[in-house]
């Protein structure tokens, strides 16, 4: 196992960022490109609406209940090992999903990519604390996150590229090269790192601790599934419908028995007393309400560009660059890093809160009938994203302990899916009820946009609030 120099960290740990960057985006593109496949296998596989939801949905369910049981793995068994069987994982399904032929055969593999979704989501951000010196960690998250937000831009790119030229089961199956290519490179450079677990503090039994905590990875992957289904759920069904309230009610028991059990067990998989640390529920606070604001904003933009300025998927998509080059350009050459350092963890996810939020409220009130407005909330939104996302995130990695990266990244996961989730489902409401009141639907989506901002400026406050106290009490 590799052990490295804390103040220099691995020889060649840019070249495996690399590595670690090219799986990461391998997953993130598979989250947007199929939104722009549907009408082909609404056409071609003849899926009804509910088989087109089952295949979105059957990736993120999976993949969001299983991230901190994927992270918890990755801790105890290897990240190498772990991102090597997501890569696996995630090509096999992508195959899969590729040759299928019916709408059955694509949600099961989509459900099967969504395990290898989660492996990968865990491991390529916890291998990026390990191979890093403590002072480079700021922008090799920022280059990670980069990743994130070209995943983003280029997903419908691709996707509407691809079905231009090739039939639907291309959008999966130009996976599998990028899957083999990094697999390839973590098996050679990727050097293998897991936590030291205790063998059994005395007077217990020897290897008592290091079993693994089987009840509560139960318990997390069936809460968080249950609790991102009702949340996907309430737009369609309604929030007070016996399916939603059925499962939410069930997510709240599970979760609140999975909690129970982490506080109890010798070797837990999410260690509770994580909440005392003002910096980690500061993060965390902030990062609910600021994916909850900026997923459901981008969800509403997207609509904004189609129905309201006219513009064909593919033009859209096009449209949406700006945010994911500001995020790219500042990041990779390490600007946001350099503004973050002399601005402070606190300040930096302010002021890029206050950025994103000033982006939100741009696209809804300056826009009027044109691009202008949204090009200048996109930009906003970009600078912000790239100076507060990164921030965000090695906030709460840094407020773990090292041998529990596996862990913090899934956590770091979790709240993005839960916040992407519900921004969706209740910013997606808010337009509803708007348009339903008999207002038009450039209101109701500006209405969205202001509601996220609020979320997203609250967010930032939040976070930055808190972790300005964490950080008055350790001086």
């Amino acid at each position: 196992m590799y052990s490295m120099s804390v103040s220099q960290g691995h020889p060649r740990r840019w070249l495996i960022l690399g590595v670690i960057c090219l799986a990461q985006l391998t997953v993130l593109l598979d989250n947007t490109v199929l939104n722009v496949a549907i009408p082909s296998l609404t056409r071609e596989l003849h899926a009804t609406t509910s088989d087109i939801q089952w295949m979105i949905n059957a990736y993120s369910l999976v993949q969001s209940g299983l991230l901190l049981t994927a992270g918890s793995a990755a801790d105890r068994y290897g990240r190498k090992k772990m991102l090597i069987a997501g890569l696996a994982l995630f090509g096999i399904g992508s195959l899969a999903a590729g040759l299928a032929h019916s709408t059955g055969q694509l949600i099961a593999a989509r459900a099967g990519m969504g395990v290898g979704g989660a492996l990968l989501i865990t491991t390529t951000l916890a291998v990026a604390m390990q191979i890093f010196a403590p002072e480079e960690q700021p922008k090799a998250i920022g280059i990670w996150s980069a990743v994130n937000a070209l995943g983003f831009a280029a997903g419908p790119l691709i996707g509407g590229f691809l079905l231009n030229h090739f039939w639907w089961g291309a959008i999966f199956l130009i996976n599998i090269p990028v899957a083999a290519l990094g697999l390839a490179a973590a098996v050679a450079l990727v050097p293998e790192s897991k936590a030291a677990f205790s063998r059994g503090t005395p007077p217990g039994p020897p290897g008592r601790g290091d079993r693994p905590d089987l009840l509560g990875a139960l318990l997390s992957t069936i809460g968080m599934a249950s609790l991102v289904f009702a949340i996907i759920s309430g737009p369609e069904h309604g929030w007070t419908s016996p399916r939603v309230l059925g499962t939410a009610a069930l997510a709240v028991v599970v979760l609140a028995g999975f909690a129970y059990w982490e506080s109890r067990v010798d070797e837990p998989m999410l260690d509770l007393h994580f909440f005392r640390d003002r910096r980690f529920t500061g993060a965390v606070a902030g990062a609910v309400l600021i994916t909850f604001g900026m997923g459901g904003a981008l969800f509403l933009l997207t609509q904004h560009l189609q129905f309201v300025l006219g513009y064909g998927p593919l033009e859209a998509g096009l449209r949406t660059a700006p945010l994911a080059l500001a995020v790219v350009v500042l990041n990779f050459s390490g600007v946001s890093a350099k503004w973050s350092h002399r601005l402070g963890t606190p300040v930096s996810i302010a002021v890029g809160m206050v950025l994103m939020s000033l982006g939100l409220v741009s696209i809804a009130e300056l826009d009027s009938g044109g691009y202008a407005g949204t090009l200048v909330g996109l930009l906003l939104i970009g600078v912000g994203c790239a100076v507060a996302n990164p921030a965000m995130a090695h906030a709460i990695m840094s407020a773990i302990p090292s041998e529990k990266a596996g862990v913090g990244a899934g956590i770091n996961g979790t709240l993005a899916e839960f916040g992407n989730g519900l921004g969706v489902a209740v910013l997606g409401a808010v337009l509803s009820s708007s348009v339903a009141s008999g207002e038009s639907l450039s209101s109701g989506l500006g209405a969205g946009q202001l509601v996220g901002a609020v979320a997203v400026l609250v967010g930032g406050l939040v976070a930055a609030g808190l972790l300005r106290r964490a950080e008055r009490n350790v001086a």
